[in-house]
């Protein structure tokens, strides 16, 4: 894998220094799109949806192909990312529902990249969606390190655009011009007014934004479909391109205020996505975006092929990330948690071990860091997939008993031939790390393709999300 520059002294970017000699540590914005797929966007190739800010942004930074989500599905990989824990490790390893409002909380002890910043002295908020716990449970996002949340904390609640109420810290905020089927609030508008009212707030200190925006997941709602209703498209299509164009720019709002403030030479942002296309391959909307990337990509959210678990991943910090780069390097969100820490001077709590590895140097324009392996595990409804990839290799597996299937992704990004049969040593070696990767919890056992008896079933009832 291979890093492409433009055509910039390679030297003179090599030599850039991130800004903490300036007095402070770095500030960190990590955007979280819901359900983007990577073809979504005009710098990977999107020819309807217009995203002129996330463009640019790619254009004055780097642009990544092969970063990996920590699973294809909500919860369990907003964990790894928040927890540097792969998803053989995490808490969360699926999305799983808790009565009446919320899901399966992070459990109490857990560590979050935002606890070890704001140790270190950063303000911390989380905006958007949260998903891994109610604010009487450990997985609170302010138990778990954020001194502010605004939005939504259940996924299910999420589905809704124009809901009767949102959450200031763990304050209910009802919305009155949405009650009674009232659509006078876009949630969207809502959380980005108290985002960047924080930001003005916090501009003096060192600062971390967990901003996880709904956009553009279903339900396919937007206050208009600007620019795309005159289009001969379905209607969810028109609607999923004007959330994605409206996700562009809520972005370009929070790169604007950077640079109203001076801190965009002082600011790593990183914007990238939970999972791949909500999209089934074969749907109207995916072959009219693309979301396969002309047969590059297979499968989609719920599986652990490339499709489902690759991400659009754009570095932005001016001075330091280099501009114009796009960069094939593999990594994870599970990286993410090292990287910070090191590029904020914080330290690791005693004992804890993250998965991943810090890509500091890769995001400077270095070189990638070595890894034995990526694992991913996923235990929605059905057998438990697996999957790991070593160099150019990947293993894909549904359930313990199952076959392993094997491609190559150098030859054949599109995992389209399995050649596990012809390589019985690489299925051993890959068979080794599933077992290895896999920590034992009474709540994700690994599941084969058969039914499960009532007392086999998980405590917690998996959603559709």
């Amino acid at each position: 894998m291979k890093c492409k520059w433009p055509s910039i002294a390679v030297a003179s970017l090599l030599g850039l220094r991130c800004t903490e000699a300036a007095g402070r540590p770095p500030n960190f914005v990590v955007i979280l799109a819901d359900d983007l797929a990577m073809a979504d966007l005009g710098c990977y190739g999107q020819r309807w949806i217009r995203t002129p800010r996330l463009d640019r942004m790619a254009a004055e930074g780097t642009r990544f192909t092969h970063v990996y989500s920590g699973t294809s599905v909500c919860a369990p990989s907003r964990a790894s990312l928040l927890t540097g824990l792969h998803t053989g490790h995490c808490p969360i390893r699926a999305n799983r529902e808790v009565q009446p409002e919320g899901q399966m909380p992070l459990p109490e002890g857990t560590v979050t990249i935002a606890q070890i910043l704001r140790q270190a002295g950063y303000a911390t908020a989380c905006a958007g969606k949260w998903g891994m716990g109610m604010f009487d449970t450990p997985g609170s996002p302010l138990k778990v390190g954020f001194d502010h949340f605004f939005g939504y904390n259940c996924q299910r609640h999420a589905h809704h655009y124009f809901p009767q109420y949102l959450y200031e810290d763990d304050r209910r905020i009802v919305l009155a011009g949405n009650t009674n089927g009232g659509r006078a609030v876009y949630s969207p508008d809502w959380i980005m007014e108290r985002v960047e009212r924080w930001l003005r707030d916090v501009r003096d200190r060192p600062l971390f934004l967990f901003l996880a925006p709904t956009l553009p997941h279903g339900r396919y709602e937007v206050p208009s479909e600007g620019d795309y209703a005159d289009r001969p498209w379905p209607p969810v299509a028109k609607a999923y391109a004007a959330m994605v164009t409206r996700l562009d720019t809520d972005v370009g709002r929070v790169l604007d205020l950077l640079t109203e403030f001076g801190l965009e030479r002082h600011t790593l942002v990183l914007f990238t996505a939970d999972n791949g296309s909500a999209f089934s391959p074969t749907s109207e909307v995916a072959r009219l975006f693309d979301h396969s990337m002309g047969g590059r990509l297979r499968g989609h959210k719920r599986t652990l092929y490339e499709g489902g678990l690759r991400n659009p991943t754009i570095a932005w910090w001016p001075g330091t990330v280099p501009a114009g780069r796009v960069c094939d390097e593999p990594w994870a969100f599970w990286d993410l948690l090292p990287t910070l820490v090191e590029l904020s001077g914080a330290s690791l709590p005693l004992g804890f071990q993250p998965d991943g590895v810090s890509i500091a140097s890769l995001l400077r324009g270095g070189a990638a860091p070595s890894r034995p392996y990526f694992y991913w595990e996923l235990h929605e409804s059905g057998p438990t997939l697996q999957a790991a990839r070593v160099g150019k290799w990947k293993a894909v597996r549904a359930g313990p008993s199952a076959p392993v299937e094997l491609y190559d992704l150098e030859s054949d990004p599109g995992e389209q031939t399995n050649l596990a049969a012809s390589h019985p040593d690489l299925v051993e070696r890959f068979l080794a790390i599933f077992r290895e990767a896999h920590r034992p919890d009474p709540e994700w056992p690994l599941v084969d393709a058969k039914p499960r008896s009532r007392a086999a079933q998980p405590s917690r009832t998996p959603t559709t999300r």
